[in-house]
């Protein structure tokens, strides 16, 4: 079934800046977020959720969203940020660096999600899958995840024990078993459940 096209602006009137992030759910490495803003007259079919996105296509998307939009960031937190705060306020952290770092201040702010600290006293909206909703949180969803992997596949270089390259730190069996045999890097989440739970006692 067709999905209906994204839509360009929640407020067509003013600059609208989308946010979205990646890697809230990985137990290794930051936090990335992105923030996008697009010119009235941007227009791109394949652009949706990252999350719906093969990874040719994210790749294919990215250098496209950089060229036309009017201007975009992309910031991270540090695993030490999230163990500090948490994952939710590291990754709203993280979208406020993006959006410190745009060339042009936006005048709205569209959320991908339900929680948000305002920026700068400028109006912001959070939307629940907004990145299937509106173009600017598509885009940014697109540049967030594509930044991620390709910081964890060069992270992979280095501790290639954990096939960073292939689950780009989710929790996949390779990875927590590669935590049971080599323990923790300082890359890991030490507030996040990084051990799989015991369901059964040995005796």
């Amino acid at each position: 079934m067709k999905t209906a096209p994204l839509l360009a602006f929640m407020m067509p009137d003013c600059i609208e800046a989308g946010c979205d992030e990646a890697g809230r759910g990985c137990l290794a490495g930051p936090v990335f977020a992105a923030a996008v803003v697009l010119p009235p007259n941007f227009s791109c079919d394949q652009l949706t959720d990252s999350k719906q996105l093969t990874e040719q296509q994210r790749d294919t998307l990215r250098p496209l969203i950089e060229k036309e939009a009017l201007c975009f960031a992309v910031a991270q937190c540090t695993p030490e940020e999230i163990d500090k705060m948490n994952i939710l306020w590291a990754s709203v952290q993280a979208m406020h660096k993006a959006l410190s770092q745009l060339s042009i201040k936006p005048e709205h702010i569209l959320v991908d999600g339900n929680r948000f600290r305002p920026f700068q006293n400028i109006p912001h909206t959070c939307v629940v899958k907004g990145d299937g909703k509106y173009l600017s949180v598509a885009a940014a969803s697109v540049l967030a995840k594509t930044y991620r992997d390709e910081y964890m596949s060069r992270l992979h270089n280095q501790f290639p024990a954990y096939d960073w390259k292939q689950n780009k730190g989710y929790p996949t069996q390779k990875h927590r078993d590669a935590i049971l045999s080599n323990g923790i890097t300082v890359h890991h989440r030490k507030s996040f459940q990084l051990f799989e739970r015991q369901l059964k006692l040995d005796f």
